[in-house]
C-alpha cells in the first residue's frame, strides 16, 4: 500500500529542496483531460496546465498509445551519437507549421531556458555581436542569462547575481500603467518613442545581436502588446541587422487561437523558442528559424546530451496532429471567450476585479485594491489558496502578484469548465 498524503508532505519537506515551490501540497494520482486525482480519490480542475504545458491535456490518448508501441524500440540513441527519425520528422514539421515561407532548420533542445540560451548563441555567432535586449516584465528562465534577461526580481533573481553581461531590457506596453488623461493609441506612440530612444541612450543597435520578446509576456502578467509597437520593433531589426526572437514558449502551439501567437501581430520572426505544450508533457524545447541563421554555429557547439530525446519528439508529432485533427486554435478561441464571460460577470460582484485581458485561452484577471487600483497581491494570493484548497488548480502572476492567470487545457469539456468557474466563483 503508498504511502499517505500526510506520510509524502513529510518525506518532501524532508528531502526536496526548499527552494522548489508547490502551488498545491496534494499528490497527483492520476490525470486526464483536465482533471486531476489525487492519491486519496479528490478530483482538481487543473486551470494551470504545468504552467502552460498542456494544451492537449493530461495523458491524451492518441499520445500515450503511441508512446506504449515507441517505449519498445527504445529510449535514448543520443542524436549527437546516431540518428534517429523522430528528430527529424518533428524539425521538418515545425519547419512547416513556423511563420514565414523562407528556409528554416531546427535545433531540438530540453528546457524553454536551455532553448533561449541556444537562441541567444546562435544569433551572438552569426551577427558577431554580444548584446541581448529583452523586456521590462519578461520571463525567459532561471539559468544565469535566462535570469539576466528576466525582469522580475523576487523570486527569480534576488541573491542570485553576478548576472550576464551586455544583457538590456527594453520598454514593454502595458496599457494599466498608461497615464491618466493620455488615450491608448498616444500612450502606445509614446512607449514606441521611448523604445527608439533605448536604442539611442541605452545600447547601440549596431552592437545588438539580438531582441528577444514574449508576443503574450506570460510570467509578466499575460501583458499583450499593440500590434504597432511590435511592427515598430521588427522594424528596427531589420534597419540595423539584429535577430528578433520570438520566445513562444508559453504561447505557442494554439494557445491564443494560433498556432504561434507571432502570428496576431502579421511579423515574422528569425528565430522562435518553443517547448512546453510542445510535447504533453515531455522535456522538449527548440529553436527554429532561418536556415543561414541557425546554421551559423558549427557542428558540435550547439546540442546536448539529452536534447531531442526520440519520446517526446514522438509525442511532439502526435501534438502537431492533435491540434489540427481537434481544431484546437478554433477550440482555445471558445475557451477563451467562456472564460473571460464569466470574469466579466465576477467583476460586476467583487469590486477588487481589475483588468480582465486575454488573447485566445491565454486569460488574465487583475485583483486590485477598489479604492486606490493598485496591485493587491494579498488578496489575489487568498483567492489561489482557497481555490488550490478547494479542488481548482491555479496560478498567480505578473510583478506585482496580483494576476490570476488561466491555463486550462484547451480540451477542457464543459463539464471541466463549469465545475472550474464554479469553485471559482465561491474562491472569490
Amino acid at each position: 500500500m503508498g504511502k499517505t498524503q500526510e506520510e509524502l508532505v513529510s518525506l518532501r519537506n524532508e528531502y526536496v529542496a526548499r527552494g522548489v515551490s508547490n502551488g498545491n501540497t496534494h499528490i497527483a494520482d492520476f490525470a486526464k483531460g483536465a482533471t486531476v486525482t489525487d492519491n486519496e480519490g479528490q478530483e482538481w480542475i487543473d486551470f494551470a496546465g504545468a504552467i502552460g504545458t498542456l494544451n492537449v491535456g493530461h495523458s491524451h490518448p492518441k499520445i500515450t498509445e503511441h508512446l506504449k508501441n515507441e517505449l519498445e524500440r527504445f529510449i535514448l540513441p543520443g542524436f549527437n551519437v546516431i540518428m534517429y527519425e523522430s528528430y527529424i520528422k518533428l524539425a521538418e514539421k515545425l519547419a512547416e507549421i513556423t511563420p514565414g515561407d523562407h528556409k528554416k532548420k531546427t535545433v531540438l533542445l530540453n528546457s524553454g531556458a536551455e532553448a533561449v540560451e541556444n537562441a541567444v548563441k546562435i544569433a551572438r555567432k552569426y551577427t558577431g555581436r554580444q548584446q541581448v535586449v529583452s523586456f521590462i516584465r519578461g520571463f525567459h528562465g532561471r539559468t544565469n542569462l535566462t535570469m539576466s534577461m528576466t525582469s522580475k526580481v523576487r523570486p527569480y533573481k534576488f541573491g542570485f547575481g553576478p548576472f550576464a553581461p551586455e544583457v538590456y531590457q527594453a520598454p514593454y506596453p502595458y496599457l494599466a500603467d498608461k497615464p491618466e488623461g493620455l488615450s491608448d493609441e498616444a500612450y502606445i506612440d509614446s512607449v514606441i518613442k521611448d523604445l527608439k530612444n533605448f536604442f539611442i541612450a541605452t545600447v547601440d543597435p549596431t552592437e545588438v545581436a539580438c531582441v528577444v520578446i514574449e508576443p503574450v509576456q506570460g510570467e509578466g502578467g499575460f501583458i499583450i502588446p499593440d500590434k504597432k509597437f511590435i511592427h515598430a520593433l521588427k522594424d528596427i531589426c531589420e534597419e540595423h541587422g539584429i535577430v528578433f526572437i520570438a520566445d513562444e514558449i508559453q504561447t505557442g502551439f494554439a494557445r491564443t487561437g494560433k498556432t504561434f501567437a507571432i502570428e496576431h501581430f502579421d511579423v515574422v520572426p528569425d528565430l522562435m523558442t518553443v517547448s512546453k505544450s510542445l510535447a504533453a508533457g515531455f522535456p522538449l524545447s527548440g529553436v527554429v528559424g532561418r536556415s543561414e541563421i541557425i546554421d551559423s554555429p558549427n557542428p558540435g557547439e550547439i546540442g546536448g546530451t539529452y536534447a531531442g530525446n526520440p519520446l517526446a519528439c514522438e509525442a511532439a508529432l502526435k501534438v502537431i496532429e492533435i491540434i489540427e485533427e481537434e481544431n484546437l486554435n478554433a477550440k482555445a478561441e471558445q475557451l477563451g471567450a467562456t472564460l473571460e464571460t464569466t470574469l466579466q460577470s465576477f467583476k460586476l460582484e467583487h469590486n477588487y476585479i481589475g483588468d480582465i485581458r486575454r488573447l485566445g485561452a491565454m486569460v488574465a484577471m487583475e485583483i486590485v485594491d477598489p479604492e486606490t487600483n493598485a496591485p493587491n497581491k494579498l488578496k489575489t494570493s487568498e483567492i489561489v489558496k482557497t481555490a488550490n484548497d478547494n479542488g481548482l488548480l491555479l496560478l498567480s502572476a505578473g510583478i506585482n502578484g496580483n494576476v490570476i492567470r488561466f491555463l486550462a487545457p484547451l480540451v477542457t469539456t464543459d463539464e471541466e469548465l463549469n465545475k472550474g468557474l464554479s469553485i471559482l466563483e465561491s474562491s472569490l
